[in-house]
């Protein structure tokens, strides 16, 4: 695939972005530092590292899983998970060890992004209590939504976020004063919105209590495998991901998004937008003028964004 290609897919990627409210742009940044996944995991057991970062399955029964969803959930940041949960197998065992399931603020159908329309099987009344939540990149989060993800996260063994659902989770205010991550592309963006969340750019997924958030995309698979093997061991995990046919190794280094903590650097010649970092075309892209200096943006939504509080995208451009 061409520059070209690529830099209108990213375009597309924008525009999606802000019809249904989304985060999603490109930026980079420099790569925080983040323990090392261990090498082994047993169920109830430590990791390498030494920090008892394992989880108990049950004795009996199936682990809930509760998919949340609202208009404009990208597909790969929730289906990815979902077939990595959905494939797992325990020796010995003949039932799934996951109930998955999909809950919304109501039941009536949505939109995904590509245009998948979805029923989700309960709302946020009538949903069965998780064990597992995974919020993928959606619209807006209501007062309930955030609510409910409030009182869920009490008893749940992970709740976690993929690509910009890491804003979601932070909007709850769950993740303030913890460790986090996103999509590269909105690193910028999370950072100055939520200053007392400690964010790890370049990080491929980042644990923090009950708490994980994946960075973007196909990142959410990696989770998704290291939440397996937190259940069930290395030995499932990589079973798991072999019958996948799935090579990535992420779920095995959580800092393995290295490519993303070179940052771009905006020039005359190929100036970015300083909020999502994307390639501007200075003959048709909205300006404004801070400081003396011009600055060009990829939407008017991004314009407005930053003539609010210029100095923050400003002092957070500068450290990536």
């Amino acid at each position: 695939m061409n520059k070209g290609t690529n830099t209108l897919r990213g375009k597309e990627l924008l525009r999606r972005a802000a019809e249904f409210g989304l985060i999603a742009a490109i930026a980079f940044s420099v790569c925080a530092s983040s323990d090392p996944v261990g090498a082994t995991s047993t169920p109830g057991g430590s990791g390498q590292n030494g920090k008892g970062d394992s989880l108990a399955p049950p004795a009996q029964g199936t682990i809930p899983i509760a998919f949340l969803l609202s208009e404009g959930a990208v597909m790969i940041d929730f289906s990815g998970p979902w077939e990595v949960f959905q494939d797992v197998m325990i020796p010995g065992r003949a039932d799934p060890p996951f109930r998955l399931y999909t809950v919304a603020e109501t039941t009536h159908p949505i939109h995904a992004s590509g245009g998948m329309t979805i029923i989700p099987d309960y709302n946020l009344e009538n949903a069965p209590a998780p064990k597992v939540i995974v919020i993928p990149a959606q619209s807006e989060p209501t007062a309930p939504v955030l609510n409910w993800i409030r009182k869920s996260t009490k008893t749940t063994d992970v709740t976690m976020s993929v690509c910009t659902g890491a804003f979601i989770l932070a909007k709850t205010g769950l993740l303030s004063g913890k460790a986090a991550t996103t999509y590269h592309g909105a690193f910028v963006r999370f950072a100055t919105q939520f200053p007392d969340i400690h964010l790890k750019r370049g990080a491929r997924f980042v644990e923090d209590g009950n708490l994980a958030t994946a960075g973007g995309l196909s990142s959410g698979i990696d989770l998704a495998l290291r939440v397996v093997e937190r259940y069930y061991g290395r030995e499932v995990a990589e079973k798991t991901a072999y019958n996948l046919e799935y090579q990535g190794q992420g779920w095995m280094d959580r800092n393995s998004n290295q490519i993303y903590a070179t940052a771009p650097v905006s020039t005359a010649e190929h100036p970015l937008c300083p909020v999502c970092q994307m390639d501007v075309d200075p003959a048709t892209a909205p300006k404004s003028v801070f400081k003396g200096k011009t600055y060009y943006f990829c939407s008017q939504e991004d314009k407005k964004t930053f003539d609010a509080t210029p100095d923050k995208f400003v002092d957070e451009s500068k450290q990536l």
